[in-house]
């Protein structure tokens, strides 16, 4: 799998022929540049400008493939948008609302539990309650979480770390951060000297002896 980051919420994840996108930028945001990339499956955790941009991840036929089907090219996304079980293809995942007032509005968030590639990611989006569902709280540890730390709705630096600690990810990501934010989680999770990096590449096997690790995705 091939995790990158594209500002506010958004991360895409690819392994071969799919690609799938959290958080999608949408045209809309005033905070944001815009998701440009096609995906097979889309993850909507909140209907919100910031983060439910799924026009902008339709598939773009590409001039080499006539049958546009590279990485989502030319392919309507399948759009998920809330609480539920869902399977796509080999893809599996669940949804659990959890509370948010992300922009200062109260907005319910999905947190999603997602199996791709062999792995397990949990996102959280912009979740706000540092009080996790239930049956989330219940799962196996996540390979990889990724969860807010910017505040302004979401979790805070200071939750984002206590909720890191509660569901003992052995990777975990930042996202909607600024400088700011960020330096104060790193801080929280004594992860100063983390550098960031432009995608991460990983499979099962290089999860082994890793516990609680920090990867900061530039955009």
């Amino acid at each position: 799998m091939i995790l990158t980051y594209h500002g506010g919420a958004c991360v895409k994840a690819s392994a071969g022929d799919t690609t799938i996108v959290l958080g999608p930028v949408s045209k809309g945001s005033k905070s944001f540049k815009p998701a440009n990339f096609g995906a097979n499956i889309a993850f909507i955790s909140l209907n919100h400008p910031d983060m439910n941009g799924t026009e902008e991840v339709r598939g773009r036929p590409r001039k080499d493939d006539t049958e546009g089907a590279v990485n989502g090219a030319g392919k309507e996304p399948f759009i998920i948008t809330g609480p539920g079980e869902y399977e796509v293809s080999d893809i599996s995942a669940a949804g659990f609302s959890s509370g948010s007032v992300y922009g200062g509005h109260e907005l319910i968030n999905t947190i999603y539990s997602i199996h791709f590639d062999g792995l397990s990611v949990l996102y959280l989006g912009a979740c706000g309650d540092a009080q996790l569902p239930k049956e989330v709280l219940e799962m196996d540890a996540p390979d990889v979480l990724i969860l807010p730390v910017g505040g302004n709705g979401a979790l805070s630096p200071a939750d984002a770390q206590k909720v890191a600690v509660k569901l003992e990810a052995k990777i975990v990501i930042p996202i909607l951060y600024d400088d700011k934010t960020l330096k104060t989680f790193l801080k929280e999770a004594s992860s100063e000297d983390v550098k960031p990096v432009d995608k991460l590449t990983i499979k099962p096997r290089d999860l082994a002896g890793k516990e609680s690790e920090t990867i900061v995705l530039s955009v």
